[in-house]
């Protein structure tokens, strides 16, 4: 999963245009509640995914994978939104960093948010707390559709982090998404140069049809 043509574009892109481009498109793509554990993460890179659900008894593992993901996949792992024990701490993001990851997402919490910071590692989850999922969670499977925040991931599909949040933007309609919020950003940056060469706002937005840049389309 080394840097493609889509993971590179998807970079240069906020969230919030990706965001208006699927919305154009009828697809949800927004990943409610997970965050950034630091306010100057981003990401972008393709899917290894993975679901978790409660311990069984023997306990199953929650960290033996992280030697199998490619470089530059985002760990993505469906916790459930889980709040009350941790699935992603400082063993893994060390290996992660490493092995050159492009960044973990989380449909729960993590914890050790020091080290993510110190070595720059974007970490995206609903929280962090200390309270450790060994014993208490176990990864149930891999290379999965998980569900985060709301939004479908499947394995391979693109992800885009940054201080806003994360967006996931399904492989089949990449190319679509893409080419939606390429338009959007060149709109509303035309927007910008005309309203600081003086134009009213209201007359730029109604020129460059800001109004409509994230309608959904029939």
């Amino acid at each position: 999963m080394s840097k493609d043509t889509n993971v590179a574009r998807a970079a240069k892109l906020e969230t919030a245009t990706i965001s208006d481009a699927l919305d154009r498109l009828g697809i949800v793509g927004q990943c409610y509640g997970v965050k950034g554990r630091s306010p100057d993460f981003r990401l972008a890179g393709r899917a290894f995914t993975m679901r978790c659900g409660p311990n069984s008894t023997p306990p199953g593992t929650v960290g033996d994978y992280i030697d199998d993901v490619p470089e530059g996949a985002v760990v993505v792992i469906d916790n459930g939104g889980r709040t009350d024990a941790t699935i992603w701490g400082d063993i893994l993001t060390e290996i992660a960093h490493r092995r050159k990851l492009a960044g973990t997402v989380i449909d729960g919490i993590s914890r050790d948010v020091h080290l993510c910071r110190s070595l720059g590692y974007p970490v995206f989850a609903v929280d962090h707390w200390m309270r450790t999922g060994k014993d208490r969670v176990q990864v149930e499977e891999l290379a999965c559709v998980v569900n985060i925040g709301g939004a479908r991931v499947a394995p391979g599909d693109l992800l885009v982090g940054d201080p806003d949040g994360v967006v996931v933007i399904p492989a089949p309609h990449e190319d679509a998404v893409l080419d939606v919020a390429e338009e959007i950003e060149a709109a509303e940056n035309l927007i910008r140069e005309a309203v600081r060469g003086g134009m009213r706002l209201d007359e730029a937005r109604a020129q460059f049809k800001y109004h409509q840049l994230q309608t959904k389309q029939n």
